[in-house]
C-alpha cells in the first residue's frame, strides 16, 4: 500500500510478517471450519454447554461439528456466527467454507441504493463543522471529510494534501514520514490508542496485519505485546498537535450505523472531533471555512 503521490511503499517488508497478537486465530481462511468456530468460541469465551443451551442443540453436536465429524446446517451455522458476535466478513468466509452463500452483501457507498445513507452522512460531517468529522471505511480509508477535517488534514500535512483528488487512507497516514505522527505531541498515548483499535479491528480484516506490523515497528512497542500500558490521565484521551497556530487538542468520538445488514455500513464509522480546550475552538472558528463534505 503507498501513500498517492509519494511512490514509496512503506509497507515494505511486513506483508509476510506473522502476527504477534491474540486474534491471530482469524488468519487462515483454509483451516477446518469446525476448527475455527472453535477457536471463535473460545475467543469469546463460551463453554460448549452455554452455546449448545443458546443455539438449542445438544452439546454433543457442538463438539461434532468443532472436530469435523459432523457439518452445521445453513440456518444452525447462521445463528452460530450471530452467537459468536463474529463480523459480517467473517461470518460471510465461513458460511462460504461450509458450501453455503454469503449472507451479507457489500454494496458500494456509491451506490443508488444507499443514497439516503450518504445523505445522513453528510448531514453529520456539515452540522459538525467547524470541528473536524470523518468518514472511516473498513481498511481505513478516509471516504469524506467535513471543512474542518480537511482544513486540519492540510495543516498538518500540507505536502499530502497539495493534491486535491487524492484518495487517503488513515494508516498509510500514520506511516508516511510527512503524516500524522509528526506534530502529535503525546505519542506513546495516542500511538497505543491507535494500536489498539487496529488489532480491534484485525479480527474482521486480517489483511491488515501488514499494516499492523508496520505500525508496531515505527512505534517502537514491546513485541511481548500488541499494545503497550499506558496509564490513563484523564475520562478521555486528548490528542495534541503542535502547529503553526500553537498546540491544538482535541477528543474523539465515533458513529456507527445501528443494526447495519450489509458489511459497507457495518464496518463504516465517522469520527467526530471536538476542540479540548478554547485556544483550538477559537483556532477553527476562525479559520475553517464552511463548504460541502469533501468525498476522498
Amino acid at each position: 500500500m503507498t501513500t498517492q503521490g509519494s511512490g514509496v511503499n512503506y509497507l515494505a517488508g511486513y506483508e509476510q510478517a506473522v502476527r504477534l497478537c491474540s486474534n491471530s486465530w482469524m488468519t487462515d481462511i483454509t483451516e477446518s471450519l469446525g476448527k475455527q468456530l472453535k477457536q471463535a468460541r473460545q475467543h469469546q469465551r463460551w463453554s460448549q454447554l452455554a452455546l449448545s443451551l443458546h443455539l438449542g442443540v445438544s452439546q454433543r453436536h457442538i463438539s461434532f461439528v468443532e472436530s469435523g465429524r459432523a457439518s452445521p446446517s445453513r440456518t444452525l451455522l447462521v445463528n452460530w456466527l450471530e452467537a459468536l458476535s463474529l463480523p459480517m466478513v467473517q461470518r460471510n468466509a465461513l458460511l462460504q467454507l461450509a458450501g453455503f452463500a454469503a449472507q451479507f452483501s457489500a454494496t458500494p457507498l456509491q451506490d443508488s441504493s444507499l443514497e439516503q445513507v450518504r445523505s445522513a452522512l453528510s448531514h453529520l460531517l456539515e452540522s459538525h463543522a467547524p470541528h473536524p468529522a470523518l468518514v472511516i471505511g473498513a481498511q481505513w480509508d478516509l471516504l469524506q471529510l467535513n471543512s474542518g477535517a480537511q482544513w486540519l488534514a492540510e495543516t498538518l500535512m500540507p505536502e499530502l494534501f497539495a493534491t486535491p483528488k487524492i484518495s487517503p487512507n488513515m494508516l498509510d497516514l500514520l506511516l508516511h514520514p510527512q503524516g500524522l505522527m509528526r506534530h502529535v505531541i503525546n505519542r506513546e498515548e495516542v500511538s497505543a490508542d491507535f494500536l489498539a483499535q487496529l488489532s480491534r479491528d484485525l479480527v474482521g480484516q486480517p489483511e491488515l496485519e501488514a499494516q499492523m506490523h508496520a505500525l508496531e515497528k515505527k512505534f517502537g512497542l514491546n513485541q511481548s505485546s500488541c499494545i503497550p500500558v499506558v496509564s490513563a490521565s484523564s475520562p478521555l484521551l486528548t490528542i495534541r498537535f503542535m502547529t503553526a497556530y500553537g498546540e491544538l487538542a482535541f477528543f474523539r468520538m465515533f458513529s456507527t450505523f445501528g443494526s447495519p445488514r450489509d458489511i459497507t455500513l457495518d464496518s463504516m464509522r465517522v469520527e467526530h472531533m471536538f476542540a479540548a480546550d478554547d485556544h483550538t475552538r477559537l483556532v477553527l472558528e476562525k479559520n475553517v471555512i464552511a463548504r460541502s463534505p469533501h468525498v476522498a
